[in-house]
């Protein structure tokens, strides 16, 4: 397995790393760029037309990267992170081209709760282009041993973090008129809307 320190200077290479996350393991690398990101969907063999998530190691580091998510969006994303949930919110920039798929005016974003490897992992990157380190369609690794061997193998670091829940994060569209639960995942969706006032809906 594979230190803290191995894991942070494989991502600060530009290449993928297996990080346990608050919910599954993932993969992860360097967001900064477009060729850390095209190795990590090479890796998964996910195509680049669907988005991953630009994971934060705090709320404050988050909006330094995407400056644009004021007012409404930086309430919500104070109200929500840390936790285990994924926001799909308004990129007008259109930051972070090589995370957003087919829709580079919206932007998944993540501030997890985690502690451990990965939480020492993020504080010192900063923040990390995530997807989680399965095959596209296969099931969410709880465990390292879960994570398939060639994933495992073609990764630059490998963190193991124990047994985690293994239920994706809950992940919500606030790009509309009015939010959406695309996901129900460990976090609860329609008791979130019901918090924020918002109409529950789920597609």
């Amino acid at each position: 397995m594979s230190s803290v320190d191995e894991a942070v200077a494989a991502i600060r290479a530009g290449q993928p790393v297996v990080l346990p996350f608050d919910t599954v393991y993932g993969l992860a690398a360097d967001p900064y760029r477009d060729g850390p990101a095209r190795r990590l969907y090479g890796l998964k063999a996910r195509p680049d037309t669907q988005p991953s998530a630009l994971v934060a190691c705090d709320v404050d580091y988050l909006l330094e990267c995407v400056p644009e998510l004021r007012g409404r969006s930086a309430t919500i994303v104070r109200e929500l992170f840390p936790g285990p949930f994924t926001l799909v919110l308004p990129n007008p920039a259109r930051r972070f081209r090589w995370l957003t798929g087919t829709n580079p005016d919206a932007i998944g974003v993540r501030v997890p709760d985690v502690v451990g490897p990965c939480a020492q992992v993020l504080a010192r990157v900063g923040a990390v282009a995530a997807t989680s380190a399965n095959h596209p369609g296969g099931p969410d690794p709880a465990t390292l041993d879960d994570v398939p061997a060639d994933l495992r193998e073609g990764a630059a670091a490998v963190v193991d973090g124990g047994p985690l829940s293994g239920i994706p994060s809950t992940v919500i569209d606030f790009t509309g008129e009015e939010p959406r639960v695309l996901r129900e995942g460990a976090g609860p969706g329609a008791e979130v809307l019901r918090r924020l006032g918002a109409p529950v809906r789920s597609s």
